[in-house]
């Protein structure tokens, strides 16, 4: 559904590729081959695709994964796991983890929430828990409340995206979900200033922000994709001059980032959340806030970038085994620390 479920679906896979025992406490609809342990019928979890729902059934999702998270972790000790990587955003792992037996990775892919900010500040006097966040500035973000987060990129299968070292769209390329967070309208006011063609791939997942903010600013010059498969968004973000990244908030990540680098299309977008820090001069090109016209000036600029520069960072930055890597080691040195620590407890 997004960049969470999929660093979920290839940190799991590789794990489980390099040798390592793995359970992925998920929705029962999760991906058999990933060793799922379901904790949440299908029928109690509707991904949110529209930004016009009731209370109940908000309420009825909230109170159905509440239910799951804590059954899961009362059960939790029963697969006497060596490390509970912890991939959620709900507040209740983090809560229960004095409760249990095996020490707790969990990975902050978003900015400071408020229940997570709660659950985790409790937490800190007991220290059963090592935080990790996807990017320096999310790090930062979540300073006062885990000061010692340590930093691991996201990664993507570089393999699996294809370098495009000329492109031969001659157009702009943006793809997401459509949703205000994502930012599409200022992108096509952009581009239209820009005087140049656009291509947009991604599902709707706001349909009142689609219907409002997206349809009226649509004409020729704007080619709506609706979702495409992997092959095909390689093709289409390799053969872009520039891909279009808007933000309308302090986004955590941004695996577009990644994917674009990786076929060699450089960036131009709004420097918010991680952005500034996973491009360089070389790569991207960022204007300070939403202003339409240095927006299409940063279009212009990034046009003129190497591409083989952007995917020379992708290669630098993004690789999905160096990001396994940095997490393999840090959970056997989390495991080797919490075996210590039960043999000097045994031995005193």
């Amino acid at each position: 559904m997004g960049g969470l479920e999929a660093f979920t679906y290839d940190i799991c896979q590789r794990l489980l590729a390099r040798g390592h025992d793995v359970l992925l406490y998920a929705c029962a609809g999760s991906d058999p081959i990933l060793n799922v342990r379901p904790i949440l019928c299908e029928d109690d979890y509707q991904p949110i695709t529209s930004s016009q729902f009731t209370s109940r059934q908000l309420s009825t999702e909230y109170i159905s994964t509440h239910h799951a998270y804590v059954e899961m972790m009362q059960e939790i000790d029963k697969d006497e796991l060596d490390i509970i990587f912890n991939n959620s955003l709900n507040y209740v792992p983090i809560m229960m983890s004095v409760l249990v037996k095996a020490p707790m990775v969990t990975v902050l892919h978003t900015p400071p929430i408020f229940e997570l900010k709660n659950a985790i500040r409790r937490e800190q006097a007991y220290g059963r828990v090592k935080y990790v966040s996807v990017s320096t500035s999310n790090a930062e973000n979540w300073k006062a409340y885990a000061p010692q987060c340590e930093v691991i990129h996201n990664g993507i299968d570089l393999s699996a995206w294809q370098f495009y070292p000329e492109n031969e769209g001659g157009y702009i390329m943006w793809f997401g979900r459509i949703h205000p967070d994502k930012g599409l309208h200022l992108a096509l006011e952009a581009a239209k200033l820009s005087d140049k063609k656009m291509k947009v791939a991604g599902a709707i997942s706001d349909q009142h922000y689609y219907e409002t903010e997206i349809l009226p600013r649509l004409d020729d010059s704007i080619e709506l994709l609706g979702s495409c498969d992997h092959q095909k968004l390689n093709e289409l973000i390799g053969n872009a001059n520039v891909a279009l990244i808007t933000p309308c908030w302090d986004e955590p990540f941004g695996l577009v980032v990644a994917e674009s680098l990786a076929c060699g299309t450089p960036v131009a977008g709004i420097a918010k959340g991680a952005l500034p820090h996973l491009l360089d001069a070389q790569t991207g090109s960022l204007c300070s806030g939403e202003d339409i016209q240095e927006l299409a000036d940063c279009i212009d600029k990034a046009s003129k970038f190497d591409r083989a520069d952007c995917r020379r960072r992708a290669e630098e930055l993004f690789d999905v085994e160096k990001m396994v890597d940095a997490y393999e080691g840090l959970f056997k040195k989390i495991a080797f620390e919490s075996v210590e620590m039960k043999i000097r407890s045994d031995v005193s």
